[in-house]
C-alpha cells in the first residue's frame, strides 16, 4: 500500500477586512469583549456583488495549490470538497469545482462535517490514494459564512466568530511508508447535534415552506446557533483525546510534535490545549486573530500559511486536529 503525501497547498480570502470596531456599529460589542472571549481582531467577509462564492474561492485556492504542485489540473484523478456553505442546497461545490477547473469527468465528493470536514475530508482522500484507487486528489475547505449570520445583536455571540475563505491541498501517492500521512482518526458524538447547528431549512424540522408559510420575523431557526460554553468545555478534552490517539498510534510523544495546526475555533481553546501539551509558540500555529473562524478551511488556510512561512519543514512531524458541529472531531499525523 501507499501513503498519501501534501505536494501542493494554496488557501485565498476575501480583499474584505470586517474589523472587530466595525461590528461595534452593527451590533451592541466591544473590540475588547471579541477579543477577551475569542482571541479575533479582524475576519475578512465577502461583500456582496464581489462574486465570490464557496465554489469559486475553493477554485482560487485550488489554482494555487495544483500549481505548487507541479501537475496539471488534468492530472487530478478525484475531487473532494469540504463546506457547511455551498452554492446550492444541492448539488454540491464539488461538481462546480470540476467544471470551473476545466478537469475531466473525474468524481467529486461533499462533505459536510463541518468544522472538522477538512480532516475528514483529508481521511477519505488518504485512503483512495492509499488503496490505489486514485493517484492524485484535490481536498478543499470553503466556507462563505458572512451572508447567512445575524448581524444584530442577538446574533453576536455567533456571528463575531465566524470569517470567509478557502484552503486546498494536492495530496499523490507515496511509496515511502515513513512519509506523508501516517494516520488520521474520526469521531463523532450525535447526541449533542443541536448544540451547535443551523436547523432550518432542512426536511426534519423547518423546510422552506414553513419558513414562508410563518413569515416570522423572529423565528431564528434559520440563523446558527452554538451553546458556547458546552461547545468549548467538550473541545478542550476532545482535541487533547484525538490528538493523543493519533501520537499513540504512531508511537510518538507531545514532545516530537514540530507543528500543531489547530482549527481555528477559538484562540482560547488552542491556546488551553498548547498548555497542555506543553508546546512552545513555535511548535503551535495560530491565524483566528486574523481570519476568524473559517471552520473547513480554517485548517488548510493555516497549513497553508505556516508552510509558506518556513514554518513547516521536511521531515517534520505535523499534527492537524479539529472539533465542531456534530458533534465530529478528528487529528492527522503527517510526517512532512
Amino acid at each position: 500500500m501507499y501513503n498519501s503525501k501534501i505536494i501542493g497547498l494554496g488557501y485565498y480570502v476575501p480583499d474584505n477586512v470586517v474589523t472587530n470596531d466595525d461590528l461595534t456599529k452593527l451590533m451592541d460589542t466591544s473590540d475588547e469583549w471579541i477579543q477577551e472571549r475569542t482571541g479575533i481582531k479582524e475576519r475578512r467577509w465577502v461583500k456582496p456583488g464581489d462574486g465570490d462564492t464557496t465554489s469559486s474561492m475553493g477554485v482560487k485556492a485550488a489554482k494555487v495549490a495544483i500549481e505548487r504542485a507541479g501537475i496539471d489540473k488534468d492530472d487530478i484523478d478525484f475531487i473532494i470538497f469540504a463546506t457547511l456553505s455551498p452554492d446550492y442546497y444541492f448539488p454540491g461545490p464539488g461538481v462546480t469545482v470540476q467544471k470551473e477547473l476545466d478537469i475531466k469527468t473525474v468524481g467529486a465528493l461533499d462533505v459536510r462535517n463541518q468544522c472538522s470536514g477538512f480532516v475528514y475530508a483529508l481521511s477519505i482522500a488518504d485512503n483512495f490514494i492509499k488503496t490505489g484507487m486514485y493517484k492524485n486528489v484535490l481536498v478543499i475547505g470553503s466556507e462563505l459564512h458572512s451572508h447567512g449570520l445575524d448581524k444584530t445583536t442577538r446574533g453576536r455571540g455567533v456571528s463575531v466568530i465566524f470569517g470567509d475563505g478557502a484552503g486546498a491541498t494536492v495530496l499523490t501517492r507515496e511509496e515511502d511508508n515513513s512519509k506523508g500521512i501516517l494516520s488520521t482518526h474520526l469521531h463523532s458524538q450525535g447526541e449533542h447535534a443541536e448544540e451547535l447547528s443551523l436547523i432550518a431549512p432542512g426536511m426534519g424540522k423547518r423546510w422552506v415552506n414553513d419558513i414562508i408559510a410563518d413569515n416570522d420575523p423572529n423565528d431564528e431557526s434559520y440563523f446558527p446557533y452554538m451553546n458556547g460554553q458546552f461547545v468549548f468545555k467538550n473541545a478542550v478534552v476532545r482535541f487533547s483525546e484525538v490528538i493523543m490517539e493519533g501520537l499513540n498510534k504512531n508511537n510518538l510523544t507531545p514532545e516530537d510534535i514540530d507543528m500543531l495546526i489547530p482549527h481555528q475555533a477559538n484562540l482560547r481553546i488552542a491556546q488551553f490545549v498548547q498548555k497542555k501539551f506543553q508546546l512552545d509558540d513555535s511548535q503551535v500555529f495560530n491565524n483566528i486573530q486574523k481570519y476568524g473562524n473559517t471552520t473547513a478551511a480554517s485548517i488548510p488556510i493555516a497549513l497553508t500559511e505556516a508552510w509558506e512561512q518556513g514554518k513547516i519543514k521536511e521531515g517534520d512531524t505535523v499534527v492537524l486536529a479539529a472539533f465542531g458541529s456534530g458533534f465530529t472531531w478528528g487529528s492527522t499525523i503527517i510526517k512532512w
